[in-house]
């Protein structure tokens, strides 16, 4: 029972950490996209490629510099904890940062890649009509690019349900507020605890399975 209880409340740790990354992504994701999508500026590239460092750099090193910032013993973690007296390191809400720092790109790409892609004919026509940009880009741009929205949500939140070593630098292993199935899966297989080690590892494969199945599904359907 108290097995069963551990991995119930892991699984729902990690789909709050999953859902939470994915919506905050996707509310702060939708405007950068359209901004990296038709802006032209000195240094775009450069600002593209921090964007997608995270699907490139070892999440440990991320991590550590994550853990570094969110130290009282530098600016940013002393500043919040003196005027805020919070502690993000090894909490929570400092793992749901970190995790909303390198799942960045899985959120962003899939959304400017759609942007991208639209004929520029679609916002020249809403323009002409006096609709603004705004007004353009929720009821124009948006509902044609429903597949990289649904894509981008599903990657996102598939990426999280997987992390590991970000989670692990930044929120180490606390039942109950940190825990997530990738690192119980670790500590299971640790411990020689293979059943409940499978349970963990087949629980993420379903998902995963499920998450990956809808991405194609639904791609397949917007090209017939």
């Amino acid at each position: 029972m108290i097995a069963d209880s551990e991995f119930l409340q892991t699984l729902l740790t990690t789909g709050r950490l999953a859902f939470w990354t994915t919506v905050v992504l996707l509310i702060i994701g939708l405007p950068i996209a359209y901004f990296l999508s038709f802006s032209k500026f000195r240094g775009k590239s450069a600002i593209e490629a921090i964007i997608c460092m995270p699907m490139v750099l070892p999440p440990t090193v991320l991590g550590f510099y994550i853990l570094v910032a969110y130290s009282p013993q530098n600016f940013f973690g002393a500043w919040l904890e003196n005027t805020f007296n919070i502690r993000l390191a090894f909490s929570f809400t400092g793992v749901l940062i970190a995790s909303i720092i390198c799942s960045f790109p899985y959120m962003i790409q899939p959304l400017q890649n759609g942007l991208t892609l639209l004929p520029t004919s679609f916002r020249e026509a809403s323009y002409t009509m006096g609709k603004g940009k705004v007004e353009t880009f929720f009821r124009v741009l948006l509902p044609n690019i429903k597949g990289n929205i649904i894509t981008a949500i599903a990657m996102t939140f598939a990426h999280c349900i997987g992390e590991f070593g970000i989670v692990l630098m930044v929120g180490g292993n606390m039942p109950g507020d940190t825990r997530v199935a990738s690192i119980a899966l670790y500590d299971e297989v640790q411990s020689l605890n293979y059943d409940q080690a499978n349970k963990y590892a087949f629980t993420l494969f379903i998902i995963s399975f499920i998450v990956l199945t809808t991405i194609y599904s639904i791609n397949k359907r917007r090209r017939l």
